[in-house]
């Protein structure tokens, strides 16, 4: 009678496991722009957040966003303020700011946390709709043909997408800067701050950061995404350059 008693709990809880387990994946967390749009249209009053800096917010955000900056001060303070039982949408520029935000969410207790794969850069390439709310007026950045432009000749040119919040661009710049002065008769080192050139960013479907891309009598010859070892990098502009 025990030993059946014992066998009868240890099926019961390996049966309730398995469903608090299954109960765990119910959702897709990671959605394109097209169904992060569609989510907040299917939950109107579904809470938002930009974990962007606020010069990044400022200067376009997704309608009715509240913007909790990841790196600033107060993020667990203001998520500390929303209903852990309600679904939550969270994004950033590129996927990388958002992703640690969302799993910090799910390890303090909210049931459901969207993020937007990607980030407002997909959004953007989507076409999606942005806001300012009036707050400041969008950087006109470069336009697509003075990148054109700049790109042009016969000397290889080397472009560093990146933003000033980016770590791993951050990494990359003594590289780049080092590149920009010892190569600088086989290639010219151009920056573009995908925040102050979001247009651009978008036109060129610059999809993450950092992105290096180099061009070579105005066509692309070589593309690279992500951080990159000098040698590498060195070996990609030597090989283009004959």
């Amino acid at each position: 009678m025990k030993n059946y008693l014992f066998i009868s709990i240890s099926i019961l809880t390996i049966l309730l496991s398995s469903c608090s387990n299954g109960q765990t994946q119910k959702y897709k967390s990671n959605l394109t722009a097209i169904e992060f749009s569609k989510k907040i249209t299917d939950l109107p009053s579904v809470t938002i957040i930009d974990v962007r800096s606020p010069e990044e917010f400022e200067g376009g955000h997704i309608q009715n966003a509240q913007n909790f900056d990841w790196n600033g001060n107060n993020f667990d303070t203001q998520i500390s303020n929303l209903d852990q039982s309600k679904p939550v949408l969270v994004y950033c520029l590129s996927g990388g700011r958002s992703s640690s935000a969302a799993k910090k969410m799910r390890n303090d207790g909210f049931k459901e946390v969207y993020e937007l794969d990607g980030g407002i850069m997909q959004w953007r390439n989507n076409n999606l709709p942005e806001t300012t709310n009036g707050t400041a007026p969008k950087q006109a950045g470069m336009s697509l043909q003075q990148f054109e432009e700049l790109t042009k000749g016969n000397k290889l040119v080397l472009v560093d997408f990146n933003a000033e919040w980016c770590g791993p661009c951050k990494k990359m710049l003594p590289m780049v800067d080092e590149i920009s002065k010892t190569m600088q008769d086989k290639v010219k080192v151009e920056k573009i701050d995908v925040d102050v050139n979001s247009d651009l960013a978008t036109s060129l479907k610059v999809e993450s950061i950092p992105m290096f891309i180099l061009y070579k009598n105005g066509t692309e010859v070589w593309k690279h995404l992500g951080l990159i070892e000098k040698d590498k990098l060195i070996e990609a502009i030597n090989q283009n350059s004959k």
